[in-house]
């Protein structure tokens, strides 16, 4: 009886699915255009009042973008007033919308990984999954791993599309 012989198992290759480095904490939205004036005009004396009375406490622990969800004029110091009242309690703060605050955190959690376990090494970077991944993350993981790898695909170990190898 012949033997059936798993090549891709055999073959060495590292997969890495970037939704590891994905944040763990939930990325939520801290939008001024409830405290805008007929969602147009941010008026500081309303802006100042209404700030103390909302429930901050939805934002324990999380990401949170600070951004204006209608297209109104909105002051640098309106954002730095939010995140006075969000810096002591939410995991980080951040001026963006949550797909911003999505690509800028994982592309940080990928800044700082240990590449010495990939040095030398061949590396598919997964391509399909449940769970979207920025096209960013892809970028940053390339760049990080580029000056370490022996080789580094995209896909799925048994069907990859060659990125880089080095010569």
């Amino acid at each position: 009886m012949e033997t059936i012989v798993n090549k891709v198992a055999e073959s060495g290759i590292i997969t890495l699915d970037l939704v590891h480095w994905l944040p763990k904490e939930e990325v939520i939205l801290f939008d001024l255009k409830p405290f805008l004036f007929r969602e147009m005009i941010l008026r500081e004396k309303d802006y100042r009042t209404a700030l103390p009375l909302h429930d901050w406490a939805q934002y324990a622990g999380k990401h949170v973008a600070i951004h204006c969800t209608t297209d109104a004029i909105i002051p640098a110091w309106a954002y730095m007033l939010a995140a006075t009242w969000l810096q002591p309690i939410a995991a980080s703060v951040y001026f963006g919308t949550t797909d911003e605050l999505t690509k800028h955190l994982i592309t940080e959690a990928i800044n700082h990984i240990d590449t010495a376990e990939y040095t030398d090494k061949r590396v598919v970077i997964k391509g399909c999954g449940d769970t979207p991944i920025p096209d960013a993350a892809f970028t940053a993981m390339t760049v990080r791993l580029l000056p370490v790898v022996k080789s580094l695909m995209y896909g799925e170990p048994c069907s990859t599309v060659p990125v880089y190898k080095r010569k």
